[in-house]
């Protein structure tokens, strides 16, 4: 039963309590990779917003791009399904060997997930926002974080060389490195990203 609109309104609901709580000047809100999408939902009543490794555009035509790496019979099978659920059609008849992505019980969520458009859901924040992206990162690109600085005028970007999708710094252009990344807690944050975070908050009034 979980939909997309859950996961903001539960984010919705900490602003509001952590706005109550006088302890905090302010509220930012960071939402990395899906969490952007739903940060950025949840920023209309915080003081600043910053999106790491996040979409800039809707989860449809993303999907899309990710499945153009499958061969033409996945593609055939898939993209009807999403160009259904995209208009707010349930699908009946998935193919068993598409459970993973398109079973029953998943698509009323990616169609509350498919409605939203990063670029449109930005662009309603009456602030300046912070969009960081990595230039080694496999799951997200630079034209989508150019996409979503370009919402605003006063929005900021900064692109930081060889950090990949989970904030680490890999030196090696090997793929297998960069997702051994993931799972290796002994690889740090890039120092770059606190610093550009920090530089951030900093500039908020």
């Amino acid at each position: 039963n979980l939909s997309f609109e859950d996961l903001i309104q539960d984010a919705q609901q900490w602003v509001r309590i952590l706005k109550e709580n006088k302890k905090f000047s302010k509220i930012i809100i960071i939402g990395h990779s899906e969490g952007s999408l739903i940060g950025m939902n949840a920023a209309k009543n915080a003081n600043g917003f910053i999106s790491l490794a996040g979409a800039g555009r809707s989860a449809d035509l993303i999907l899309k791009e990710q499945l153009g790496a499958q061969p033409k019979q996945v593609q055939d099978l898939c993209f009807p399904i999403i160009d259904s659920l995209t208009a707010g059609k349930l699908v009946d008849n998935v193919n068993p060997m598409l459970n993973s992505l398109f079973r029953s019980s998943v698509q009323p969520y990616m169609i509350s997930w498919f409605k939203h458009n990063p670029q449109v859901d930005l662009k309603a924040l009456k602030f300046p926002c912070l969009i960081i992206q990595g230039d080694n990162d496999l799951q997200v690109s630079i034209n989508d974080a150019r996409l979503l600085a370009a919402t605003k005028n006063n929005n900021q970007l900064v692109i930081i060389e060889r950090m990949n999708h989970v904030l680490k710094i890999i030196d090696s252009g090997v793929k297998s490195d960069n997702i051994a990344a993931y799972s290796n807690p002994m690889i740090p944050i890039a120092q770059e990203l606190t610093k550009a975070i920090v530089k951030y908050i900093g500039s908020l009034k």
